[in-house]
C-alpha cells in the first residue's frame, strides 16, 4: 500500500479506532498519531443481516464490533465531508472493513487511496510502517 504525503490512514478493529497521518513520502512513511476518537457504535443496522442462532453462539458475529465499524465510517464520513481529509487509507479486519464498506459516503470513496483487511491495531508504528512499504 502506498500512502501519499499528508493522506491519513485509519486503522481499525472491532473496538479501536486510530487515526494517522503520513508525514513523510510513498517511498518512505513516517507515521504520526493524529488522533483516538471515541466513537460509539449506536447503529446495529448489520442485525438484521446476522441474525443466524448458529453465528452468534459460535462467535462468529459480534453486533457490537459491527456497530463499532459502522461508527468509524460515519466519522470518517463527516470528517471528510467537513474537509479535515483529502486522502485516506484503511487497514482494519476483515470483518470492520465490510461493514465500513456498507456505510462510505460517495465523498469518502472518492478521497479513497487504498484499503487492507488486516488487524493491524496495537501494532508498533515501526511494523505499519514497514507494511506500508510491502505492497
Amino acid at each position: 500500500m502506498r500512502l501519499p504525503h499528508k493522506a491519513h490512514l485509519a486503522i481499525v478493529d472491532g473496538t479501536t479506532f486510530t487515526l494517522m497521518r503520513n508525514d513523510g513520502s510513498p517511498d518512505s512513511p513516517s507515521l504520526t498519531a493524529v488522533d483516538k476518537p471515541e466513537v460509539e457504535g449506536s447503529n446495529f443496522s448489520a442485525g438484521v443481516r446476522h441474525q443466524d442462532d448458529i453465528g452468534q453462539r459460535h462467535g462468529r458475529t459480534d453486533l457490537n464490533e459491527l456497530a463499532h465499524a459502522t461508527a468509524v465510517a460515519e466519522y470518517l464520513n463527516g470528517a471528510v465531508l467537513q474537509g479535515k481529509i483529502d486522502k485516506l487509507a484503511v487497514v482494519a479486519d476483515p470483518k470492520s472493513l465490510g461493514e465500513m464498506r456498507r456505510h462510505y459516503h460517495k465523498s469518502l470513496e472518492a478521497v479513497l487511496v487504498a484499503e487492507e483487511a488486516k488487524t493491524m491495531t496495537g501494532e508498533p508504528v515501526a511494523r505499519i510502517e514497514k507494511v506500508l512499504l510491502s505492497d
